[in-house]
């Protein structure tokens, strides 16, 4: 179980490094018009809780 959840963290962690730096690419490609900032800033502010659970995560299995 605590292999799984070390995983899970990064996994989670690692998208929201790829979320956070990739947000503008992604939303011109997949969003092409309309309000690209509110856009953009939502998936920055995504990536950066994915990150934060994602390392809460890992310290949890480096810890105990």
């Amino acid at each position: 179980m605590e292999t799984f959840l070390l995983f899970i963290g990064v996994v989670l962690f690692a998208l929201g490094v790829k979320l956070i730096y990739d947000a503008r690419p992604i939303v011109k490609k997949y969003l092409g018009s309309g309000k690209e900032n509110t856009a953009t800033l939502f998936l920055k502010i995504f990536g950066t809780i994915c990150s934060f659970i994602g390392v809460i995560l890992i310290s949890n299995y480096l810890v105990f």
